[in-house]
Order: C-alpha cells, then sequence, then structure tokens
C-alpha cells in the first residue's frame, strides 16, 4: 500500500511538473526582421528600437504565447528609403514604415498633409486629423493592405513644422528669385507662385548639395536639421510656416499580420501608441533644444512677411488637385478622405486660409 501512495505521488508531481511547463513548450518564436531607409537619428527610427520593439515584447510577454527574435536594419543597410513598402510586400522585411513622401507609388495616399501646405504647426493636432480621416472611411485601410501588401497598424508620426534654410535671408516673394532648393518629393511643388527653383534632394544630400552650390537651401525642419548641423551652410531660418507634416506611420507585412493571432495583432498596435506617443514627447523636446543649437551655432530666424506669404498662397498652383485626381485613379476614397482630414481640424479651431479640396 505504501509503495502504491508513494507511485501516485510521483505521478502527480510529474503531472504537476508538465503542466507547469506547456506554456514553455507551446510558446512560439517569430523571426522578425525591421527595416528603414533612414538612420536611427532621425526620432520616428529611434523609437522603433528604444519603444516600439521593447512594448511589443512586454505586451507578448503578459501571455508568454510568443516571443519575437528582432533583426534590426536601420539606415539604408536592408531596404533603401522609398523601398519599405514593396520590401514588405515582397516579404523582405516583416516591419517597417508606411510614410507617402518618400514612396508616393505605393504610400501617395499619405500625402494628404503634403498636397495642403501652411497648414497647421501642430504636429500632433495633424497627425491626429491624418489619421482620424484614414481610419474613418470604412474598409480603406483593408484596401490599402491589399494594394501593397502592408498593414498599417498606426504610430503615425508628423514632421514638427517645415520652413526654408538658405544662405541668404528670405522675407519677400522677390527674394527667392532664382533662388535654388532643395526638397523631397512633393513639398517642391509649395514653391510655385515664386520664382524659386525647385531642386530634388533629401537630408542624405542637402548639407552637401548647399556647400557645393548645387543648391541654396533647402525645405526642412528645425529637429532635422539640427544633427546635420544645416545652419553651418544655410544660416538663415526663414519662417515661412508650411506647416507640420503627417508623413505616415508603421506597417507589418500583410503576410505576416495575417499569420498574427489577435492577441499578438493587439500587442503590434499597443506598441504603436506607445511609439507615437514618445514620438511626440520627445519631437516636443527637441524643437526648443534645436533652435537654440541652431542660434547658438551661427544660425538666424528671420520672418517672412504675412501678406506676402497669403499672396504666395493664393498664387501657387492648387497642390491638391494632381494628387487627388492619381489618388482617384488608384481608386481610393481620396474625396471622403480629405473632408474628414478638413472637418476634424476645423472641429479644432484651425481653418485654411484657401479652400483647396473645393476649387
Amino acid at each position: 500500500m505504501k509503495n502504491i501512495r508513494l507511485s501516485m505521488s510521483v505521478l502527480a508531481a510529474s503531472a504537476v511538473l508538465a503542466g507547469s511547463s506547456a506554456p514553455a513548450l507551446a510558446q512560439e518564436t517569430l523571426n522578425l526582421t525591421v527595416a528603414t531607409g533612414h538612420p536611427a537619428v532621425f526620432l520616428w527610427v529611434k523609437h522603433i528600437g528604444e519603444t516600439f520593439i521593447p512594448t511589443v515584447n512586454a505586451e507578448l510577454a503578459k501571455t508568454g504565447e510568443v516571443e519575437i527574435e528582432w533583426n534590426e536594419a536601420y539606415g539604408g543597410t536592408l531596404v533603401k528609403l522609398g523601398a519599405e513598402a514593396q520590401s514588405l510586400q515582397d516579404g523582405l522585411i516583416d516591419v517597417g514604415q508606411a510614410m507617402g513622401v518618400f514612396d508616393p507609388a505605393k504610400m501617395g495616399i499619405l500625402n494628404m498633409t503634403y498636397a495642403m501646405p501652411f497648414g497647421p504647426t501642430d504636429a500632433k493636432l495633424v497627425t491626429e486629423a491624418a489619421e482620424h480621416a484614414l481610419m474613418s472611411s470604412e474598409g480603406f485601410l483593408d484596401q490599402l493592405a491589399d494594394a501593397t501588401g502592408a498593414v498599417y497598424i498606426g504610430g503615425g508620426i508628423a514632421i514638427d513644422g517645415y520652413n526654408i534654410a538658405t544662405t541668404t535671408p528670405l522675407k519677400t516673394r522677390a527674394d527667392m528669385a532664382g533662388v535654388k532648393i532643395s526638397g523631397a518629393g512633393p513639398n517642391l511643388s509649395w514653391l510655385d507662385g515664386t520664382d524659386a527653383v525647385g531642386v530634388q534632394g533629401s537630408y542624405v544630400s542637402f548639407y552637401n548639395d548647399i556647400k557645393t552650390g548645387v543648391s541654396d537651401g533647402l525645405i526642412g525642419w528645425i529637429t532635422a536639421n539640427a544633427p546635420a548641423k544645416i545652419w553651418e551652410v544655410a544660416p538663415y531660418y526663414n519662417k515661412v510656416d508650411f506647416g507640420a507634416m503627417y508623413v505616415g506611420g508603421l506597417a507589418v507585412s500583410k503576410d505576416r499580420w495575417d499569420g498574427f493571432s489577435d492577441t499578438t495583432k493587439e500587442a503590434f498596435r499597443v506598441a504603436a501608441q506607445a511609439y507615437q506617443d514618445a514620438y511626440f514627447e520627445e519631437q516636443n523636446a527637441r524643437i526648443e533644444g534645436s533652435t537654440q543649437a541652431m542660434l547658438d551655432g551661427g544660425g538666424e530666424i528671420v520672418e517672412f512677411d504675412e501678406a506676402e506669404k497669403q499672396a504666395w498662397i493664393e498664387n501657387m498652383a492648387n497642390p491638391s488637385s494632381a494628387w487627388m485626381e492619381a489618388a482617384r485613379a488608384r481608386g481610393e476614397p481620396v474625396d471622403e478622405i480629405m473632408a474628414a482630414y478638413v472637418a476634424y481640424l476645423s472641429d479644432a479651431g484651425f481653418t485654411f486660409t484657401r479652400n483647396y479640396i473645393e476649387e
């Protein structure tokens, strides 16, 4: 009888041990690659490694169902700038950034704010309005995922406010005549209504382009100008206030996403929100520091004449027209999206001085 009791005790203990080890044995390990064309000096890349990934890991650890082994490749080491969406579709990467300004062919719909310059300077408000517009159009994000192979999961961010840095001060449109100004993608259209000359470029080339005379300045923003020390070659920071610009958010390969459990999907969405919050918190802190760094480095802020700016706005070719036509041609509900964007801003107290979308 004693031996029977002992055997039963051993079996019971074995069952407990087996039960306690079951979750570990059932845990799935995913190998995911996250890559960007931009280096980690940019906040939207920095917080992938600092905020997004740790938050995903922490959320998944709550259930222990899934563990991720991350392969991080930033700064164009795996994918070139603007090729992120294609790389997601091709399965080269699993997580990346959906940004219309650098990938207008696939993510052009995300360029809604670039099609409406001289908007709000509040980056968080602009992002809230843009994501509201995208998400309030029923079924649109699913449509975008089917078309591009990239699932937008949130984490939208906006650049803190575009202005023009140049080798000479700009106060009027006359001052801009013949001035060669570098810009990326759709922001070059903002120069219409002036006699400035647009030059294609990016922060990868801006400094050397100005230094070598390829251009006389750039369309950019202060928190990117600071690490690049743009004031060394273009000391005048001309406040034309094009506005903060929504650039997009985080995306996951649709093939990968469709294989995720609901719990894993939720972990990614929670992490996308944490990423967004951390981005804006640091962005706000950096604006003041970057501005002071520019002034300490010999840079100067130049206020553009308000009446001249309004004349510029009224005389530029409508930057929304061709962009909206292209979106319609892709079958995207752009009219609904833009109406929602403008309405959200109006409710928040901002009205454009020119009604681009109803002209």
